[in-house]
């Protein structure tokens, strides 16, 4: 229990926590209502989501200071549902989300994500920005009357959303954005669309309900599919997001915990009525950089964000979805890991070769869960046709011409076994074969299945084998799955 609640991650800095999580606060809010819109639902199922999110994974999760909510890497996963089958479907498949994600955590999935590669994460990160990209361009039509009103203001939205940090940095400037935008559409009644035609707004606290769905297989299979991937999205969002405050503070997070809360989080989003979500990278920077160090901060920024749209709900209600699409373009182009793009020169093809797959299987399915999963996927095949290659055979004839000596270097494997077996020329007319394995190692029932091939065939033709050389691995599987020494052997 001290473990979850350990003073010393909430005291010590109490005025800079609750000044940052202020600011994230107002900053989360035309966030949340942009992913609300992603999604297919009402703003309140965002907002909600984000203030349960922020508050239980502080306290349930193993990263201080990290800032969690409603984010587009998960709200790009559910629209298809929400059309589908209904939003009661999506609080389900949330809640089953965090089921899986306490799984996850309780069986240190953490611990595997050394083998998600660099490029595989690039590929995630710009595939992010590309979807939250294409999910404005629907605000963006020609067809829309009011379409020269709303591109103007998206483009004055921008202007000061990146003008404004020259001059000062002690509001955000998406905030200032959003007010200025909302201010000008209001008294020029500019007619665009705005927050409140997109659904309610909440005017009350989340209630505890469950999700008006049937109890039965049926919807099981339905919300599967969106739970596992919303589970996997979500985690590698989280843990990329507690990797980045890691680095900004200097100080280590326990991100197999962190998938616990974001389980817990998760689970109880569908009971309130709200969506699942993530780590945010960019709202946990600003929490860091605006000073928020302990739990505190991103506690206070999730209490806060509740609070202030139970007490701004009209105001809300009419901003101009033409700043919130100002918002998610920033988000957009904050997202994309554009050194990508200028390093692609200098960094092995195979590495391109996995970022882009990853890119492109994520925008064709627009699943993040698949994309990542293609990049994985490809990673390993590069990396084993590399090992692969690293199998060298010398081969040394005695004087008498009798004996022939081979001597194996590298990995043997189901990849690189047909290179292994060439190298042997069984019908060469000899006494002695000996093939020294001291320098290799033999991983897999292909290399064993090769090394059986190569020794019958030279006892076929008359040649006598001796393999030598065996690291105690090598062994212990030749023992097991080898025939060539069996009894039966011919």
């Amino acid at each position: 229990m001290r473990q979850i609640f350990n003073p010393k991650e909430w005291t010590g800095n109490f005025k800079g926590d609750l000044l940052a999580g202020t600011l994230v606060a107002l900053a989360l809010i035309p966030e949340a209502i942009s992913f609300s819109v992603i999604a297919g639902v009402e703003p309140k199922v965002g907002l909600y989501g984000s203030s349960i999110i922020a508050v239980v994974t502080t306290v349930f999760g193993g990263r201080p200071a990290m800032i969690s909510a409603a984010t587009a890497a998960t709200a790009l996963l559910m629209p298809d549902l929400v059309t589908n089958h209904g939003v009661e479907y999506l609080f389900a498949a949330s809640i089953l989300a965090g089921i899986l994600q306490l799984g996850w955590g309780l069986i240190k999935i953490a611990n595997q994500l050394k083998y998600v590669s660099r490029a595989v994460m690039i590929g995630f990160v710009n595939a992010l920005a590309i979807l939250i990209f294409k999910a404005q361009l629907p605000e963006l039509r020609l067809d829309n009357p009011s379409w020269m009103i709303v591109y103007a203001m998206v483009a004055g939205a921008l202007g000061i959303i990146y003008l404004l940090p020259r001059f000062t940095t002690a509001i955000p400037s998406p905030l200032v954005a959003i007010v200025v935008i909302t201010v000008v559409s209001v008294f020029t009644k500019s007619g665009v669309p705005t927050v409140g035609d997109k659904g309610q707004l909440p005017d009350a606290l989340p209630s505890f309900g469950i999700p008006q769905v049937p109890l039965n297989l049926e919807t099981l299979q339905i919300i599967f599919p969106y739970a596992m991937a919303i589970s996997v999205v979500g985690l590698i969002g989280s843990f990329l997001t507690a990797n980045v405050v890691d680095e900004l503070t200097d100080t280590p997070s326990n991100k197999n915990r962190e998938a616990i809360g974001h389980g817990i989080a998760n689970s109880l989003t569908g009971f309130f009525g709200a969506m699942a979500g993530s780590g945010m990278i960019g709202q946990s920077v600003i929490n860091i950089k605006s000073g928020g160090r302990t739990r505190l901060s991103s506690f206070s920024a999730g209490a806060l964000l509740l609070l202030f749209i139970l007490v701004l709900k009209e105001q809300v209600a009419q901003i101009p979805m033409a700043a919130l699409v100002a918002v998610m373009i920033m988000v957009s182009i904050g997202t994309f890991n554009w050194s990508s793009l200028k390093q692609i020169r200098k960094i092995p093809r195979s590495e391109t070769a996995v970022m882009l797959t990853t890119v492109i299987a994520t925008i064709l399915t627009r699943n993040l869960a698949i994309g990542v999963l293609s990049g994985v996927a490809l990673n390993a095949l590069l990396f084993s046709r590399k090992i692969a290659q690293l199998v060298f055979v010398d081969t040394v004839l005695d004087s008498s011409g009798a004996k022939r000596i081979y001597n194996v270097a590298g990995q043997v494997f189901f990849v690189s076994v047909n290179d292994f077996m060439t190298a042997f020329d069984c019908k060469e007319n000899l006494d002695l074969v000996q093939i020294d394995l001291t320098y290799a190692h033999l991983w897999d029932q292909s290399a064993i299945a090769a090394l059986d091939k190569i020794v019958i065939n030279f006892r076929r033709n008359g040649t006598e084998v001796n393999v030598v050389g065996l690291n105690e691995a090598s062994a212990t599987l030749v023992n097991k799955l080898a025939i060539h020494d069996k009894p039966d052997t011919k």
